[in-house]
């Protein structure tokens, strides 16, 4: 980032409808047919796992992560990931990720998922899950569906169907 004062905060109920806006833009309405959409209309995001990026007030940014369980294991789905394309390959996005992958670890995750380009999130030591160990809700192209370990062998022996966790979100909210 040069000359530019950028803030990654933790996102608030009241960034809401800003956050829809920006999505709207950067990915349109034909993200809800997504296979990732299907598990966030279920459940909501975790605040303290998601973040904003902002430049003075003005939201140029922002990642979500949401709980879910790979068969009977807890791990965390990450996404959606934007930027305003006009702050874009001005390291904000690698500024989110790594505070979400951080601030996930220190929550004590071990696992986060996405679909993504393995390309791009390989930087981030994402990983692609082997064809048939995790089973998304809808069509998902499986070469996009990646895995971070947040502590070593946390993925050895995991498989499943990929859903809502519930009890994660009914915990974090008592």
């Amino acid at each position: 980032m040069t000359d530019l004062s950028l803030t990654i905060l933790p996102e608030t109920t009241n960034d809401a409808q800003a956050i829809e806006r920006l999505l709207e833009r950067t990915f349109g309405p034909g993200r809800f047919v997504l296979s990732a959409y299907r598990l966030r209309e279920d459940i909501d995001h975790t605040l303290s796992l998601s973040f904003t990026a902002r430049i003075g007030t003005l939201l140029v940014g922002s990642v979500r992560q949401l709980p879910i369980c790979i068969g009977d294991t807890p791990a965390l789905l990450l996404g959606p990931l934007t930027v305003e394309p006009p702050f874009r390959s001005r390291g904000i996005a690698t500024a989110l990720m790594q505070r979400a992958v951080t601030e996930a670890k220190n929550a004590g995750h071990k696992l986060i998922v996405l679909v993504g380009d393995e390309p791009y999130y390989g930087r981030f030591q994402f990983k692609a899950i082997p064809k048939g160990r995790a089973t998304m809700p809808g069509p998902v192209d499986h070469n996009r569906l990646l895995v971070l370990e947040l502590t070593e062998g946390a993925f050895d022996g995991v498989s499943g169907r990929v859903r809502p966790d519930w009890a994660a979100k009914a915990n974090a909210g008592a």
